[in-house]
């Protein structure tokens, strides 16, 4: 692979998908900012009712002119403030997580489109004349959907956390609160920021499968790849499940779905690594219970499992048949 050449096709990949790559991500963080201050304006004004009315209290004492942020933190307890700490940690998981969920959309349909809309619109003529091999050409789409888009989506997300801790601020101050003590202190958006940076790596091996198989079905579909890549592994699932042949294997056939149909289609949206039975061995008394399940441990655990590695080998493998069959492949 030429490495000169490299950075000039991933380039041309961002160019040319810059809407869903940049573009995406921070209309996704805008959102989320705007429903924001919405609903805080919407609470804002349920307040003020509340109070106009005598019925905001906090511990039994009628609060007249709205809520006084002070009298609670004077109040709070240690198991209170470690509670606060976990649920601020977790809000900016919230808040970061709107991005990476358009991430997946974005991912999911450039992979399909990829190698597909090249011959659609006959540009991959153009492109087989120049001296760019059909290998660089499919890894710095690969590259792209794994490493260039999080990493945009990612500083997107960090961008919308700290902007929501200077909302959410803004509003404690106005209600006679330290946002030091009541959020900046007890939450860690620095470490927040940091598991959200981890989580890349993780992320781009677990997406190996689905970014395979789409780059695959749009590499091979003469029509409509949505629907081949979609309708193969969904009517595979039916096939199993109507004859149960999963029993063969003395296994059940919620096990085809998970690994199979769910790894080839969805594993290209951020958090899916995230097994369930996680969800069984953590007991969850609070939200600082609910982040245990984003710590590095917990993330880089994934590398453990048979199932991260045979998935990435599946995706390299579809990944280098789609190679194969763009070498042959311009639909003339």
């Amino acid at each position: 692979m030429n490495t000169n050449t490299f950075p000039i096709l991933l380039r041309r990949e961002y160019w040319e998908n810059k809407g869903g790559f940049f573009w995406a991500p921070i209309v996704a963080a805008g959102l989320f900012l705007l429903l924001t201050m919405m609903a805080i304006v919407v609470g804002e004004v349920a307040a003020n009712k509340a109070a106009a009315a005598g019925k905001l209290r906090i511990d039994g004492e009628v609060m007249i002119n709205g809520l006084d942020l002070s009298k609670v933190s004077s109040k709070m307890t240690a198991q209170d403030a470690q509670e606060l700490a976990g649920g601020v940690d977790l809000s900016l998981i919230l808040a970061s997580s709107w991005p990476f969920l358009v991430l997946g959309f974005v991912v999911f349909f450039y992979c399909l489109g990829a190698l597909y809309d090249e011959r659609k619109d006959r540009s991959v003529l153009f492109w087989k004349s120049l001296p760019v091999s059909d290998s660089e050409t499919v890894w710095s789409k690969v590259t792209s959907a794994t490493l260039v888009a999080p990493l945009l989506t990612l500083a997107a997300g960090i961008i919308a956390m700290f902007a929501f801790l200077l909302v959410v601020s803004l509003v404690v101050l106005i209600h006679s609160g330290n946002p030091v003590q009541l959020l900046w202190g007890p939450g860690s958006p620095l470490q927040v920021a940091g598991i959200l940076i981890a989580s890349i790596p993780v992320q781009a091996v677990w997406a190996l499968p689905t970014v395979g198989w789409l780059l695959l079905c749009s590499a091979w579909a003469r029509s409509k790849p949505f629907l081949w890549a979609v309708l193969i592994p969904v009517f595979a699932g039916l096939l199993v499940t109507w004859f149960d042949l999963m029993q063969s294997f003395d296994m059940q056939t919620f096990w085809f779905w998970k690994n199979i149909v769910a790894r080839s289609l969805l594993s290209v949206f951020p958090g899916t690594w995230v097994d369930v039975a996680q969800f069984t061995n953590v007991k969850i008394d609070g939200p600082q219970d609910l982040m245990k399940l984003f710590s590095l441990k917990s993330m880089y655990s994934t590398f453990l499992t048979a199932n991260m590695w045979i998935g990435a080998a599946a995706g390299i493998a579809m990944i280098l048949a789609a190679v194969r069959i763009r070498r042959w492949r311009d639909d003339s």
